[in-house]
């Protein structure tokens, strides 16, 4: 077996031994293999540590290519402190058997099995249908997971298999059925359990791939990134739902050389992201529209960058607790610096400067009655808000003028935010 923390399976039945619980990730890089989304990643297998192996359940990769296969398993190498097992996902295309290699497998424990079926291409193969009656008849398999990537028929979503193909699989297991304790899959990006056939089906998508809603019943807002925790308890196999924080990776950033530089970073593309959209504004205003797009187009990049360096710097508090942490900030800013620079500036013959502080320090205070307001996350009924593209003030529905109060600026200039 190969040693290195990314496993390559080298045959279709391995067993380990002390394997006594796994740790399941679900679809970590079928967006991209960018920062922000890596960041899951990473804390996913540090909470996925806690167990004896890890399971990755499909769309390690945005698409099969070699470069691809091996950011990852170059990535995986560094972050994971077990060893990492994969099954294919519909973007695990291409040199995957390469890399990973066999498609369907059964990993043996002590107590129970999981055997891994690819049915990335939404049918399953007639070798891993075989397999899994296989391992099943054994006498020394007592309790098992079949794990695969796309969902079979369930009643929360439509995105599966065909009820055919899942005839397939149920008349692959049928005569050992008992044995059979949990279907698992991904590709969903979000979570849910149901029972199909009476047997829970788990299916998770929270290990990088940002969360959406996939239905009615399953909202983006009610599911965290997150693995399963499969283990033993009592004879049994069990599991447990681990939510991720939104500080769930900070390795980095504990560095004192790569803090520094990650927040140097980030002020450089931020400053480039600003400047490109004055010069963008320039642009248009001369009638260069195509000279502006280009820098619009520059400045959207540079704020993508920026975004990548702080995303490994940022240790927020859950999202519904957020909003408040933003508000001292904003008060601040206009009860304290803002005015006392405003009078800097005033006594030394600086209007404009004392200007600029003066109307950002009017906005400042709104920023913080709105952010009082949308500390209830769920209750917030703020539909439009208005900036002045003048000055920067903010005004909402029910206070929106003709004219901007602090610079006069008309109103059909006014940045409009909302429905």
């Amino acid at each position: 077996m190969d040693e290195k923390k990314m496993q390559k399976v080298p045959e279709r039945i391995v067993r380990l031994e002390n394997v006594h619980s796994i740790g399941v990730i679900g679809d970590p890089g079928c967006e991209g293999l960018g920062t922000y989304n890596m960041k899951v990643y990473a804390g996913s297998l540090e909470e996925s540590a806690k167990d004896d192996i890890t399971l990755v359940v499909g769309d390690l990769v945005p698409i099969g290519t070699e470069h691809y296969y091996q950011v990852i398993r170059d990535m995986t190498e560094i972050l994971a402190s077990n060893p990492v097992y994969c099954l294919r996902g519909n973007h695990d295309t291409g040199a995957y058997t390469e890399y990973f290699g066999e498609k369907n497998y059964a990993l043996l424990f002590e107590h129970f099995a999981v055997v891994v079926l690819d049915n990335a291409l939404r049918t399953f193969e007639e070798d891993g249908l075989s397999l899994l009656s296989e391992v099943l008849a054994r006498t020394d398999v007592e309790q098992v997971i079949v794990a695969f990537h796309i969902p079979v028929p369930n009643h929360f979503i439509q995105n599966c298999v065909s009820e055919e193909e899942f005839s397939r699989l149920r008349s692959a297991y049928e005569p050992w059925k008992e044995k059979v304790k949990y279907l698992l899959c991904g590709h969903v990006h979000s979570r849910f359990i149901d029972v199909v056939d009476g047997i829970p089906l788990i299916c998770t998508g929270g290990g990088g791939a940002m969360i959406e809603d996939v239905s009615k019943d399953i909202k983006a807002c009610d599911v965290e990134h997150h693995i399963i925790h499969f283990y033993e308890k009592d004879g049994g196999l069990e599991y447990r739902i681990a939510d991720l924080s939104e500080d769930c990776y900070g390795r980095e950033s504990e560095d004192d050389v790569l803090n520094q530089k990650l927040h140097e970073a980030v002020q450089g593309e931020l400053t480039a992201h600003f400047k490109y959209l004055m010069f963008a504004d320039r642009a248009e205003r001369r009638g260069y529209p195509r000279i502006a797009n280009l820098f619009r187009a520059l400045a959207a990049s540079e704020y993508h960058h920026a975004r990548n360096f702080y995303s490994i710097l940022e240790r927020p508090a859950a999202f519904l607790e957020s909003v408040d942490t933003y508000l001292p900030g904003e008060e601040f800013e206009y009860k304290h610096l803002y005015p006392m620079v405003a009078a800097y500036a005033a006594e030394h013959q600086s209007p404009l400067t004392e200007q600029a502080y003066e109307g950002a320090s009017a906005a400042e205070k709104v920023h913080a009655a709105l952010l009082k307001q949308a500390a209830d996350v769920q209750g917030f009924g703020e539909k439009t808000v208005y900036v002045c593209p003048i000055c920067g003030y903010v005004m909402t529905e029910e206070s929106v003028s003709e004219r901007c109060p602090v610079c006069g600026g008309p109103k059909r200039q006014y940045e409009v935010f909302g429905d």
